[in-house]
């Protein structure tokens, strides 16, 4: 089987950019939970967007850090989500096909995800 690999850049908060690329894993990215975390998304999003809305108003600094805080929180928990559904049907599937390389992203999407 031919390994094709897929390119990602991504920029980090400070800046600096990050580029990876994934091999093909042997296995289908379905998850259970997608509707679920699209779900949470667009509410982190609409969040996101009455924030910036508060901003543009002059809404008191406080309100707007207590706001952040809560979209933070829910984009981790949904980080949470994503993962536990990741480990239950992706990484199941790659260890018991003997895909390392599955294992090894999914530590280094976990050491991003934490810092």
């Amino acid at each position: 089987m031919s390994e094709t690999k897929e390119t990602h850049v991504h920029i980090m908060e400070d800046g600096s950019v990050v580029e990876h690329s994934h091999g093909a894993h042997g296995h289908h990215h379905s998850h259970a939970q997608t509707k679920a975390v699209l779900n949470r998304l667009s509410r982190a999003i609409g969040h996101m967007e009455s924030i910036k809305r508060m901003v543009e108003d002059g809404r008191d600094c406080s309100e707007v850090l207590i706001q952040l805080s809560a979209v933070k929180s829910a984009i981790n928990n949904t980080g949470k989500i994503i993962l536990q559904d990741h480990i239950e049907h992706c990484i199941v599937d790659a260890v018991e096909h003997g895909d390392r390389d599955a294992i090894r992203e999914l530590e280094k999407a976990i050491d991003r995800f934490i810092k």
